[in-house]
């Protein structure tokens, strides 16, 4: 069976988007072979449509190691323009509704045309909570937030912060540049420490501004990545509750700027771009 995708990015952020509703299949392992380079299409995963019974619609998000992850702010994004532009689900008044692994989330999406060019997501209230991040908490004793606590990974020395926005994070805010940091050699490390029973996505950050920041992220089973919707709401919201910006903060990425705020209740939006790059049949 032949199966149509869509290529889409966000920031750098990009992600195969395929109508999954009413098909059955592995598809964590159609995530490893797609998302690779040169022998696949490449990716940082897939992001699938199925039907939802207490949201507009479901989205499910498969890592390029072929391993599920709970959310993902970015691929949101690009999944709500591949169902508004498809027209598989439309927003009301009050945004579109989708059912995602971290929650149900909203996503308003900005249009031109027909089109959805770009999307503010609630990404909901950040977790500082260890159970809830989750931390192995024999690990950490009886902390009730994990802020600069010190560990070791890749025989590096760090103080990390952790919380979740639907997926796990630790975040480091260091001085030193971001771009001297040996990302791609001590983020393995960092996933997969002790500390995180269901390993945890990894953030480097520079506070430029108080009302911006510069972030390096290593995604859970993708590595390191242009930008992230989680891991740059993460990263703002560390820096945030060190007391080290304001309530609406630009995150630089590599891929370009995605802009995180949160309301008067401690909710977290993301905002950035949508765009598709290409669609193609996947040969089965």
């Amino acid at each position: 069976m032949t199966l149509e995708f869509t290529k889409l990015h966000g920031a750098g952020n990009d992600y195969i988007a395929i109508d999954g509703r009413g098909i059955e299949r592995d598809w964590g392992a159609l995530s490893k072979a797609m998302s690779v380079l040169a022998f696949g299409v490449g990716s940082d995963g897939i992001v699938l449509a199925q039907d939802s019974d207490i949201a507009q619609i479901r989205m499910r998000v498969y890592n390029p190691d072929g391993s599920e992850a709970e959310m993902s702010g970015n691929g949101i994004r690009l999944f709500a323009k591949f169902v508004i532009d498809r027209k598989f689900a439309l927003p009301g008044d009050n945004g579109l509704t989708v059912e995602t692994g971290g929650g149900v989330r909203i996503v308003w999406p900005t249009m031109e045309g027909d089109k959805m060019v770009a999307a503010k997501v609630a990404m909901g209230e950040p977790t500082f909570i260890p159970d809830e991040i989750p931390v192995n908490t024999a690990e950490i004793g009886d902390l009730e937030i994990i802020k600069d606590f010190p560990i070791n990974a890749g025989g590096r020395d760090m103080k990390i912060t952790c919380l979740a926005v639907g997926n796990p994070h630790a975040v480091v805010i260091t001085e030193d540049p971001v771009e001297d940091f040996p990302l791609t050699d001590i983020g393995p490390h960092v996933e997969h420490h002790p500390l995180f029973p269901n390993r945890v996505n990894f953030e480097i950050v520079n506070v430029i501004t108080r009302s911006q920041i510069r972030a390096r992220i290593f995604e859970r089973g993708a590595g390191e990545t242009m930008s992230s919707g989680t891991g740059s709401t993460a990263a703002a919201s560390a820096a945030r509750a060190h007391g080290l910006v304001n309530n609406a903060v630009d995150v630089i990425v590599d891929g370009g700027i995605l802009k995180i705020s949160w309301d008067e209740t401690g909710q977290a939006y993301l905002e950035g771009p949508a765009v598709e790059v290409f669609t193609g049949v996947w040969p089965d």
